[in-house]
């Protein structure tokens, strides 16, 4: 246990950072280590990462979902229930509900103090 605990004000005070940098008007490049990291770029990547997972867990959701009645199903059913739960995906990303966009923007910043 208390391996783990030793890494883990670093990746609470990158965090921090992370958010100061995103929500002031400021420059998006924040200095880490010996580097600079572009903050803003990070927060977009985990961002993108977390919708990717959503969304990829909601498609097993709705696997088991069948055709409306109403419209009876079809090809463009599938198409736009896929683009459907792609927005889903997207829409948890932003809230930030799951917060793993939080954990791998702090391991990224981790990794770039090295």
């Amino acid at each position: 246990m208390s391996g783990t605990s030793i890494g883990a004000p670093s990746a609470d005070v990158a965090m921090m950072q992370m958010r100061q940098s995103a929500s002031s008007a400021a420059a998006p490049t924040g200095k880490a280590g010996n580097g600079s990291v572009d903050i803003a770029k990070i927060k977009k990547s985990a961002t993108e990462f977390e919708a990717v997972f959503a969304t990829e867990m909601l498609s097993h959701m709705f696997e088991g979902v069948g055709a409306d009645p109403v419209t009876g199903g079809g090809n463009g059913e599938e198409i736009y229930k896929s683009m459907m739960i792609e927005q889903y995906g997207q829409a948890i990303a932003r809230s930030g509900t799951l917060g793993i966009a939080d954990k791998v923007a702090a391991a990224l910043i981790k990794a770039q103090e090295k």
